[in-house]
């Protein structure tokens, strides 16, 4: 008999040490993961890069998110100010005179977050304030600097839009069901259906279950 799925083991896989669950290995309050999003790289929190308390944004990333090795989480810290002749950070190093500049010189962007059953490919990067949607796919190497809909593949530096995975018809059904959000023995019944290359059947049992 299968053990029962947990999300609060960090290497679900005990001969793939690399893969890990990413919320019970979390320590900073501002990196929130949901349940089963595994990261296949080791240490996540050293792949979110100039996240600086001072500043107070956070990475919230939903469930079931695949997050291939070399990602990279840049946050707000990485800007610089640009409305001034200099982007140079004069005060970061203690040894000139300059105050810290005001929070409202510098290009913060507020919080990124990652929606559920986001899949991020090998290399890329994630630019500070980026929200992206439910279902999307993010392909190796893109850097993402703007936001990405639900159920889109994007590619490419800088990121854009290749296709929609589904029609919009799918897509609605998909965003309205949530499975993501069902319990552990409802997902396990709902795998023929997650894992079904048929879409036309896919909304049709949708369909049902949503009446």
């Amino acid at each position: 008999m299968l053990k029962q799925p947990d999300p609060n083991i960090a290497h679900p896989i005990p001969s793939a040490e690399s893969m890990t669950f990413i919320k019970p290995t979390i320590k900073n309050p501002n990196i929130i993961v949901g349940d089963f999003t595994y990261f296949a790289g080791g240490d996540f929190e050293s792949h979110v890069t100039h996240h600086y308390d001072f500043i107070g944004d956070k990475l919230i990333i939903g469930k079931f998110c695949q997050i291939a090795a070399g990602v990279e989480f840049v946050m707000n810290g990485a800007n610089h100010q640009m409305n001034a002749a200099t982007t140079y950070p004069f005060n970061i190093f203690g040894t000139w005179e300059q105050p810290a500049q005001a929070q409202s010189d510098l290009p913060l962007k507020g919080d990124t977050v990652i929606g559920n059953d986001v899949w991020i490919g090998q290399n890329a990067t994630i630019l500070p304030g980026v929200h992206v949607g439910d279902g999307a796919i993010i392909g190796a190497n893109a850097v993402v600097g703007s936001d990405v809909e639900p159920y889109t593949i994007v590619v490419g530096n800088p990121a854009k839009p290749l296709r929609k995975r589904f029609d919009e018809e799918l897509t609605g059904l998909l965003l309205k069901f949530k499975w993501w959000d069902k319990p552990i023995d409802e997902i396990n019944k709902l795998l023929p259906i997650l894992t079904c290359s048929d879409l036309e059947k896919i909304k049709a049992e949708l369909k049902a279950r949503l009446v």
